[in-house]
């Protein structure tokens, strides 16, 4: 929301890949780093140089294992630590994913972050009782198709809101 008074997570969009009782986990999706893709895949000794793929950027996930990456992509295909967040989207941390990527084998929509976000048991349920966050279904869509610069404002509209006429203070009726 608007209000949000977190400045890591200011017009950020979530992608919430795991919710229960022990807490949340989710990939922020809007925020692109200086690093591509194919910096990422030159660490790891995989050449990606003729590949579209990577002059794509890296997106910064959240605080929580900054050193890590996570792919978001469509489902189809499984590597060893796929696991499906949606009938449309999984994620995947497995170094294997890279590897089939790097061949362009990969997955037909992809995302990679560096970090998550994660959330204490509790926590996101009270952040969301406190208008703190907006929430809206997943959309592959917004995910894969939308640029960054319009993912906060198209998740919004899926619930007929234009983040632009709000203000930074929201509440309950």
């Amino acid at each position: 929301m608007p209000g949000l008074d977190d400045p890591g997570f200011e017009n950020t969009v979530t992608y919430i890949c795991e919710h229960h009782k022990g807490g949340a986990m989710g990939i922020i999706i809007n925020q692109p780093i200086t690093i591509t893709v194919g910096d990422l895949f030159s660490q790891l000794k995989l050449d990606i140089s003729e590949l579209p793929l990577g002059k794509q950027p890296l997106h910064y996930g959240g605080p929580v294992q900054k050193e890590r990456g996570f792919v978001l992509h469509s489902c189809g295909k499984q590597w060893e630590t796929t696991l499906p967040v949606s009938d449309d989207v999984c994620i995947t941390g497995s170094k294997d994913i890279f590897t089939d990527m790097a061949a362009d084998d990969g997955p037909e929509h992809s995302l990679i972050a560096l970090g998550y976000a994660g959330w204490d048991a509790g926590q996101l349920e009270a952040e969301v009782a406190d208008n703190r966050w907006l929430t809206v279904p997943g959309d592959p869509a917004i995910l894969f198709e939308t640029d960054h610069n319009d993912q906060w404002l198209a998740a919004a509209r899926k619930l007929g809101i234009d983040l632009n006429l709000m203000g930074g203070q929201s509440g309950n009726a």
